[in-house]
């Protein structure tokens, strides 16, 4: 027969393995402002976890950083969503030594600024902090009627020549989180591969 004592410290061992076995991956979310960044993390934590994030009509521009935490499969994730406006994009370099991977939003239904968020992109992709890390790239706003496809924005930013790396379009939709799970689970299995976390 098992002690009390001995169920105890199998139960807290299985607590403890469970916690700490998990790996944890920093991804940075970044595009221009108004790209519907801080809604796609909003739906995100609400698709994964048990609490809602905030409902549209209190979602503000970042100024500065919003974190977001969420568990897949074997893995924590930490979405660090930073501000998109012209003047705080210069702190985004900041976070890239930090993290395994890139979530970058383009509002798809604004091709007026779809050469600024080419622009954006191609600088933050240059920086040393960031190669080989893998990319992926959401067509946003899906749920408007004048949205352009992930293929449509693929054949426009024509990311090939840029560097050999890991990267995927998806079209999304921050607002009705279509195409939001998929993406995810798909960063999640290339970070698992690609890189061990960095500590």
């Amino acid at each position: 027969m098992i002690g009390g004592r001995e169920v105890m410290f199998s139960l807290m061992h299985g607590l403890w393995t469970y916690m700490f076995s998990k790996t944890e991956f920093h991804v940075l979310i970044l595009g221009i402002d108004k790209a519907g960044k801080t809604t796609f993390l909003e739906k995100l934590k609400t698709i994964y976890s048990i609490s809602e994030g905030l409902p549209h009509d209190r979602i503000v521009p970042t100024v500065g950083l919003n974190i977001g935490r969420i568990e897949v499969s074997n893995a924590k994730i930490v979405f660090w969503d930073l501000g998109g406006q012209p003047g705080l994009r210069s702190i985004w370099e900041k976070y890239y030594e930090e993290a395994h991977a890139l979530v970058y939003l383009i509002d798809a239904a604004c091709p007026s600024r779809f050469e600024e968020s080419k622009s954006a992109l191609e600088k933050a992709l240059r920086h040393e902090d960031l190669q080989g890390a893998p990319l992926l790239i959401l067509a946003n706003k899906q749920d408007l009627p004048n949205a352009v496809s992930a293929e449509e924005l693929d054949r426009y930013l024509d990311l090939k020549k840029l560097d050999e790396r890991v990267y995927m379009f998806e079209a999304v939709s921050g607002y009705d989180g279509r195409g939001i799970k998929e993406s995810v689970e798909w960063l999640v299995g290339v970070m698992e591969r690609s890189k061990e976390p960095k500590h």
